[in-house]
């Protein structure tokens, strides 16, 4: 079976582009151009990745985002023409599995995508195949239902913070490097900042610590990388 790749993107030149690259190397393509149209080819028939322009007529790129994401779990890229500070924060925060701007090379892009369809596939990275319920410090993971439970209260995790947590949690008192976290998580050919890491940290510890700012379990070692103090 092939992969379907969703493109929302509201410049014609580019989405013709998408179209032609990712059929030639076996894909199947469904384009959107606008927010809205996005929303409901999703909707409609699925994707097995989204390919999702950050500026975009109708619906902005996070608003598409939010509105998939309240109903899958799908691997989604963000893409902008703009290369600054805010809109990686924007991408990353909202819980995006890759960040690109253009102009970008077309082989790459490919690449980042086989990427993310490959650490989904096999999630969690680096994990055994089958990982079972963990409990640690009051937390409860449940792998098959992406959860975490604490004081009888369960919430779903996306699958990244999951991924990250789960690592953390089966470690806990050992400090892991970034780069150990990055390869077991994102996989040792990811391509992307390593921000990406710090992000979901900071999301993470927004839901599962009593006081975020002030972390008791997810700790940071400062020039190292990170740990779960049980």
């Amino acid at each position: 079976m092939t992969d379907h790749v969703l493109v929302v993107e509201d410049e014609e030149t580019y989405r013709d582009s998408l179209k032609f690259i990712f059929e030639r190397e076996g894909f199947t393509v469904t384009l959107a151009a606008t927010g809205r149209q996005g929303v409901e080819a999703f909707e409609r028939g699925g994707a097995d990745i989204i390919l999702l322009d950050l500026m975009l007529p109708e619906m902005s790129g996070t608003e598409v985002f939010r509105a998939i994401r309240a109903q899958s779990q799908v691997p989604i890229i963000m893409v902008t023409a703009r290369d600054d500070q805010i809109d990686k924060i924007i991408g990353l925060e909202l819980g995006a599995d890759d960040y690109v701007t253009k102009p970008y090379s077309g082989r790459e892009l490919v690449a980042r995508v086989r990427n993310v369809l490959r650490r989904s596939e096999t999630f969690p990275a680096d994990m055994p195949d089958e990982p079972s319920r963990l409990t640690v410090a009051g937390f409860t993971l449940d792998p098959e239902r992406l959860t975490v439970s604490v004081g009888g209260k369960a919430q779903s995790l996306p699958p990244k913070e999951f991924s990250l947590l789960y690592l953390l949690a089966s470690n806990a008192g050992r400090v892991l490097t970034r780069q150990v976290i990055i390869d077991r998580v994102w996989g040792a050919d990811y391509f992307g900042d390593t921000k990406t890491l710090d992000v979901h940290i900071k999301r993470l510890r927004g839901r599962i610590e009593p006081e975020p700012g002030t972390p008791r379990y997810v700790q940071t070692v400062r020039g190292v990388g990170y740990t779960f103090e049980p």
